[in-house]
């Protein structure tokens, strides 16, 4: 377990307070960050805080300013900022219990592991986890931390809890104003059973650990062949072009489907009434 907590105070519900905890429960290990470099002496790249048409200025003559309009500016002084900051409280209450589906998936912003903070707690902790999983219900509550007020979410998750910190309804953007535009036309019906016929052939367990970040892998062994060549020139190797690409040529989305689903390969059922056949098209080979 990390050495130290993000948070750690009470959960309330009613009159019942169990102390906990709060992890984050996730981690940042996979990207790759990079530094500008000065390339005849190998030295990394500082910045200045500079004034157009003044220079160089130094830190304590700079003040934070809200952009009213262009040019325009609200200056505020650190101790101003820092005295209208939320004041941390230690208890989360929880106000409100939503359907586990009612929250939409846009406002999840990040998610974070609550433990119980000593033995004393687990009972407590228990019925509360267990309660909200009969009754398949999220609870909301609102916490301090940092300065800020997080509007936040708890749900069970195996053994324990799962605090997540949801975004708040102006920092969410409307669905209807990319969709609106969108034709309300019913799919065709035989293109519909194609498609959830292909998605039921690919219906699994959701594993996590399958899937690689090919970006993030690729920049790691370009990053190794590096430090082998040590300053010497390397010359990457140039991937084919991935198969299936057709050079932007228009594919008929019926025939797409019926492949990709297996039904291209299906002999259509003879028909009552004799009529003149065609010749079969030639299969191809494997």
């Amino acid at each position: 377990m990390p050495a130290r907590a993000y948070w750690q105070g009470q959960i309330k519900l009613a009159l019942v307070s169990i102390p906990v905890e709060v992890y984050p429960a996730t981690k940042s290990g996979a990207a790759v960050s990079f530094r500008q470099i000065h390339e005849p002496t190998g030295k990394p790249i500082h910045y200045e805080k500079v004034v157009t048409g003044v220079g160089p200025v130094d830190r304590d003559e700079i003040l934070k300013g809200f952009e009213l309009s262009k040019g325009n500016y609200v200056l505020l002084e650190q101790e101003e900022i820092e005295a209208v900051k939320i004041e941390s409280r230690k208890t989360l209450d929880l106000v409100q219990f939503v359907a586990a589906d009612a929250i939409d998936v846009l406002y999840y912003e990040k998610p974070y592991f609550v433990v119980p903070a000593d033995d004393l707690a687990e009972e407590a902790y228990a019925v509360l986890r267990d309660a909200l999983r009969q009754t398949k219900k999220v609870g909301l509550g609102q916490l301090s931390v940092r300065g800020r007020e997080q509007l936040v979410s708890l749900k069970p998750c195996g053994r324990g809890l799962v605090l997540e910190v949801l975004r708040y309804a102006d920092e969410v953007t409307k669905a209807q104003t990319y969709f609106r535009g969108l034709p309300d036309d019913t799919a065709d019906e035989e293109m519909l059973d194609l498609a959830t016929s292909i998605i039921d052939k690919r219906t699994a367990p959701f594993k996590p650990e399958e899937f690689r970040d090919r970006y993030v892998d690729a920049l790691h062994r370009l990053i190794d062949k590096k430090k082998k060549a040590k300053g010497k020139r390397i010359i990457e190797d140039v991937d084919e072009e991935p198969a299936g690409r057709t050079g932007g040529n228009v594919i008929d989305l019926m025939a797409a489907l019926k492949k990709s689903a297996g039904e291209g390969a299906r002999k259509p059922p003879a028909a009552k009434k004799a009529t003149p056949k065609k010749a079969a098209p030639r299969r191809k080979s494997a």
